[in-house]
């Protein structure tokens, strides 16, 4: 299983980075997670261009909106594994930059992802994203977490 997470923006916060690469180490024993970063800005047509052409043709593709479908964790580990079921063995999970997604990205989705009403920094969201991916794959593993 292939998961990558394409997201505007480099992370600048060690404290960020550290978490993302904590995730990412304890998610190696489940999936291939890449990370790929792309420029933020200047305006969303010209960073979605960037995100699009990072999008691999085979993926299953999850935006992370506001506006999208919310999940408990549990919802969020069955609907990954009916995603794997059905064949798909890559996921792309995408993450705008701070003023959120371009309808040209959006309309890429095959599933719209939302975490809250809340409006997170895109920063935060990466590393909320990782858990919540290796949180479902304990889930679907039958494995122990935090709830």
């Amino acid at each position: 299983m292939k998961c990558t997470i394409i997201c505007a923006g480099r992370l600048k916060e060690s404290y960020f980075a550290d978490a993302v690469n904590e995730y990412a180490k304890r998610l190696s024993r489940y999936c291939t997670l890449k990370i790929e970063e792309v420029n933020d800005g200047p305006d969303p047509a010209s960073e979605a261009a960037r995100i699009i052409k990072k999008i691999p043709g085979d993926a299953y593709i999850i935006t992370c909106e506001i506006k999208g479908e919310r999940y408990s964790s549990e919802e969020f580990a069955g609907k990954l594994e009916s995603i794997m079921v059905n064949g798909n063995n890559h996921i792309v999970f995408i993450i705008g930059g701070s003023d959120g997604l371009d309808e040209s990205v959006i309309s890429t989705a095959h599933l719209h992802l939302s975490f809250s009403d809340l409006t997170f920094p895109h920063m935060l969201m990466r590393v909320i994203l990782v858990e919540q991916i290796y949180r479902a794959f304990r889930i679907l593993n039958n494995e122990p977490y935090h709830k």
